[in-house]
């Protein structure tokens, strides 16, 4: 392939083949990719709908970006310049391929937004919520911890791992059912959950952690009840997830958190979480 040139194909195999060492070279900063193209290897394209597309950035000295979309979802890609960007907008369109949407870093998301609109004429419109991606420094749990302690959840605690996941999404105004029925098709079913409980035992706050793939690990999903919010029971739960995910080996442990937000930016950074990039994404009319 010649410098600068993009392959695209729907084998994830394939895909991890020619940019899996290019992914796990900053395994933070390409978090995206590397856990749902690790989750398209382990459950099939059948489990997305159809065929997800990835692509990679071939140059003289080696890969130099990549992306992944699923079906009827927004496109992915790595960090690239405008050239880059441009580059893909020409492949895409030139094969044919209408999407609703791309999310990336706010670079290259903006990037590539305009490169599309002037390729194919869709007008881009900004998402209202806008993330930020966190990685760890150093841990520094609070001081003094609430009252309580960590609990991990297990296969035996389905339904209330399940209810937890429900309130998330409806917080988050995600739109997905959370049932025993769908439970194994949705994001959340391949996370691990830890409670953090008053002394009494009741449940009062809640994190996730992704599996650990390409030496990094999400810190995905955190919950507290509006009104329990405010007395340090979400900062001891993603410390104790945050503790676990770097005993469990990760290089690298990651978590995104809503920017207008600032309750939960302001923790993460008590946490010894640094801000990595800003993530912009654009629907296509």
């Amino acid at each position: 392939m010649g410098s600068g040139e993009w392959l695209v194909v729907e084998d994830v195999e394939r895909f991890l083949e020619r940019a899996g060492g290019f992914l796990r070279a900053r395994p933070g900063l390409h978090v995206m990719p590397l856990t749902w193209a690790e989750r398209v290897r382990r459950k099939g394209a059948a489990a997305f709908g159809g065929a997800p597309v990835f692509g990679v950035l071939e140059g003289a000295g080696g890969v130099e970006g990549a992306f992944y979309r699923l079906p009827d979802r927004a496109l992915c890609p790595t960090p690239l310049d405008a050239g880059q960007a441009d580059a893909l907008a020409a492949r895409l369109a030139g094969l044919g391929h209408v999407l609703p949407a791309v999310s990336a870093d706010h670079d290259t998301a903006t990037a590539f937004a305009g490169a599309w609109r002037r390729r194919t004429g869709a007008v881009p419109t900004p998402r209202g919520t806008r993330l930020r991606l966190y990685r760890l420094g150093t841990l520094t749990p609070p001081e003094p911890m609430p009252p309580g302690r960590a609990r991990v959840l297990g296969e035996a605690d389905l339904d209330e791992i399940m209810h937890w996941c429900r309130e998330f999404a409806r917080a988050v105004g995600e739109d997905v059912t959370v049932d025993a029925r769908t439970w194994p098709g949705t994001r959340y079913a391949d996370k691990r959950y830890t409670l953090w409980e008053t002394p009494d035992g009741a449940p009062v706050s809640v994190a996730g952690m992704n599996p650990l793939i390409g030496g990094q690990i999400q810190v995905d999903i955190v919950y507290t009840p509006p009104r329990l919010r405010g007395r340090g029971y979400a900062g001891a739960v993603v410390a104790e997830v945050s503790r676990a995910a770097l005993a469990a080996g990760a290089e690298e442990v990651v978590l995104f958190a809503d920017r207008a937000n600032l309750a939960s930016n302001a923790l993460y950074r008590r946490l010894g979480y640094r801000p990595l990039a800003d993530w912009t994404a654009y629907d296509f009319s």
